[in-house]
């Protein structure tokens, strides 16, 4: 029995295509940031189980709040931009089948990594760090709780693998809307980092972003993703920067 998490807040344009990726989920529950445009009454078409919920700026909470209201033994966290495949849903379907087929799965097995295939502005990444994203996404209800206001990761006890299908993630809109979500997350990690009393100096500044681009486009073949690779490795050196820049404001005292 599966039970499936879903984060919203405004997401009218992609939130149907996500749930309707769902449906085979014995539950799904969504926890809503106050959106004010027709989230809720669409998701409304396909659960009853709607909790309204302020973020408050820490993701890791907000996901432990839906881990805290599943009822299910196994637990699917699905952004409001990903969609689940056909091929994606029977393996999970098998993993949390009351019977496994003999030889299949490792029996102390918690939780489960998840590749995400990113599909930006109709283009697929492949290479840059998109390419080689893996996440922690189903794991059983029990096992740990996630961590970390921002870039949360789930901190499970127990042995873990990897699924072979991907989930589909198809984000930022456009270029503006990237923008501001790296407005917005690099300045919830710098406000992490300086709780975590991390300074950073002014070479990091400025070599963290050159290295990041480097990394990205040059070292993990951004740049055989054409233009939507060179963007992307750009907007997370601009992350970088931002970041640093902005726990350096936090520490710098005179402004």
């Amino acid at each position: 029995m599966i039970s499936s998490v879903v984060l919203t807040h405004n997401d009218e344009a992609t939130i149907a295509k996500t749930l309707g990726s769902l449906t085979w989920c014995e539950e799904i529950l969504i926890i809503d940031d106050g959106s004010t445009d027709n989230t809720l009454s669409i998701t409304r078409k396909f659960t009853s189980k709607i909790f309204k919920h302020p973020l408050d700026n820490d993701f890791a909470a907000q996901r432990n709040f839906g881990l805290s209201k599943a009822k299910n033994e196994w637990v699917l966290f699905i952004d409001s931009d990903e969609i689940v495949s056909p091929a994606l849903a029977k393996e999970i379907r098998e993993i949390a089948a009351p019977r496994q087929l003999a030889g299949t799965r490792n029996d102390n097995t918690v939780g489960y990594f998840i590749k995400r295939r990113d599909i930006m502005w109709g283009r697929e990444l492949r290479h840059g760090e998109q390419g080689r994203m893996k996440l922690l996404r189903l794991a059983k209800r029990d096992t740990g709780k996630w961590i970390r206001p921002v870039h949360e990761v789930w901190d499970i006890k127990g042995a873990t693998l990897e699924l072979q299908h991907p989930v589909l993630h198809f984000p930022h809109s456009s270029v503006a809307q990237y923008l501001g979500e790296i407005n917005r997350y690099s300045t919830l990690n710098a406000r992490y980092l300086y709780a975590q009393k991390i300074h950073v100096t002014w070479w990091q500044i400025v070599a963290y972003p050159l290295a990041k681009f480097f990394l990205n486009y040059f070292l993990r073949l951004g740049f055989l993703d054409g233009t939507a690779g060179a963007q992307v490795a750009i907007m997370m050196s601009m992350h970088s920067f931002l970041t640093r820049a902005k726990l350096w404001q936090l520490w710098d005292k005179r402004v």
